[in-house]
C-alpha cells in the first residue's frame, strides 16, 4: 500500500487529479478555493469527512484501485444515510513518495466511483507523509427531508440492508494466516464496499432514522437509540449474516455480524405501515432488505432469539481508541 517514487506535488495532481473544468462547481481544482454555488431553493448540503490510514483502516497489499474506491465509497455512505445525492468532494493525501503506476490505479479505482454517481473531485491537498487518504464529500438533500439519527421511535421497525460480516471475516482471517485472495467475496466486501446511495435516496419518504454500519451493527445501533433517547429488540436469528459465516459457531458468527465493522449497509427505521413499500424497494433494487427487530420504549439494544427469550451476548462495536 505504500508507493514509492518521485513526482512532483503539481504534476502529481495535473496528471493523476485534475480532470479538467468543473462540471457541479463554479469552480473547481486550481485555485486557493474551490467555488460551489448556494444550493437550490428548498435544499440543504449535507457534507462529511472520513480518513483511510495506512496500516489502520486497510492491509498494506490492498490494490491500490481498491483503496481509491475504498477512500470514496465510505464517505459516500455517509452521504447515502443521510438520503442525500451525491454532488462533489475534495481529497486530501499524504504519501510516502509518489509512484507513478501506483498513482494511476489509485486515481483510476476513485473515479471509477465518482463517475458512477455523478460526483467530481473539486480540490484538496497532497504532501508527503505516512499514507493517509482523507476525503471530505458534499451532496444535496432536501430541506428537512435528510435521515437523521435521533428520527427512531417505539413501534418503528429496524431495518438492514444486505448481509453482515463479511468484511470482518476477512480481517480476521488475515490476522490468523489465512490471507483471502483479492477475488474471494468477502474480501471485495472490505476492499470494496458498495455505498447504499440509490437506498438512502428512495428511503427519504420510508424511513425515520438511519444511520450506516462502518463500526458494526450493535455500536451504531447504540448511535440511533442514543440519538432517538429510544430502546431496541434485535432478533438475532433474523439478522442477515453473510456466507462465509454461516457455517461458523455461533459466537463468532455474532461478534463478526454484529461487531466486525466495515459493512457499508445501512440501517434504518421504519414505521409499521410501510413494510410492504419497502419490500417492493428491495426488490426494484435487487438489494436484500430485512426486518430485524424493532424500536422500544427502552434504552438499551436486548438482544432476542425468534421466542423473544434472551440472547447472552458482551459484544460491542469497533471503537478506534480501544
Amino acid at each position: 500500500m505504500s508507493p514509492a517514487g518521485g513526482l512532483g506535488e503539481f504534476e502529481l495532481i495535473g496528471r493523476f487529479f485534475d480532470r479538467g473544468p468543473a462540471r457541479h462547481a463554479q469552480l473547481g481544482i486550481g485555485d486557493d478555493c474551490a467555488l460551489l454555488g448556494a444550493p437550490a431553493p428548498g435544499e440543504s448540503l449535507a457534507i462529511a469527512t472520513d480518513m483511510l490510514v495506512g496500516g489502520r483502516h486497510a492491509f498494506d497489499d490492498v490494490a491500490p484501485a481498491a483503496l481509491g474506491h475504498k477512500a470514496l465509497a465510505v464517505n459516500l455512505s455517509d452521504l447515502a444515510a443521510m438520503g442525500a445525492q451525491p454532488l462533489a468532494f475534495t481529497l486530501a493525501l499524504a504519501l510516502p513518495s509518489a509512484d507513478e503506476a501506483w498513482l494511476a490505479e489509485f486515481s483510476r479505482g476513485m473515479f471509477a466511483l465518482a463517475d458512477r454517481h455523478d460526483c467530481e473531485l473539486i480540490g484538496g491537498d497532497t504532501t508527503r507523509g505516512p499514507l493517509n487518504v482523507c476525503i471530505t464529500v458534499i451532496g444535496r438533500v432536501p430541506a428537512g427531508a435528510a435521515l437523521r439519527r435521533d428520527g427512531a421511535q417505539p413501534g418503528h421497525d429496524l431495518w438492514v440492508s444486505g448481509e453482515l460480516g463479511a468484511a470482518a471475516f476477512a480481517v480476521e482471517e488475515r490476522k490468523q494466516g489465512r490471507p483471502l485472495a483479492e477475488e474471494d467475496p468477502a474480501r471485495i466486501r472490505l476492499d470494496r464496499p458498495e455505498p447504499r446511495v440509490a437506498l438512502g435516496l428512495a428511503l427519504r419518504h420510508l424511513a425515520s432514522a438511519a444511520i450506516d454500519l462502518s463500526d458494526g451493527l450493535a455500536g451504531d445501533l447504540g448511535h440511533v437509540l442514543e440519538r432517538s433517547r429510544v430502546g431496541a429488540k434485535l432478533v438475532w436469528p433474523r439478522v442477515p449474516v453473510s456466507g462465509p459465516l454461516r457455517a461458523l459457531p455461533q459466537e463468532r458468527r455474532m461478534r463478526l455480524a454484529l461487531a466486525g465493522g466495515d459493512d457499508y449497509e445501512l440501517l434504518f427505521a421504519a414505521a409499521p405501515e410501510n413494510r410492504i413499500a419497502i419490500e417492493a424497494l428491495g426488490e426494484r433494487l435487487g438489494l436484500r432488505l430485512t426486518r430485524i427487530g424493532e424500536f422500544d420504549a427502552g434504552d438499551a439494544v436486548r438482544i432476542l432469539d425468534e421466542r423473544d427469550r434472551p440472547i447472552a451476548w458482551a459484544g460491542h462495536g469497533f471503537d478506534h481508541f480501544a
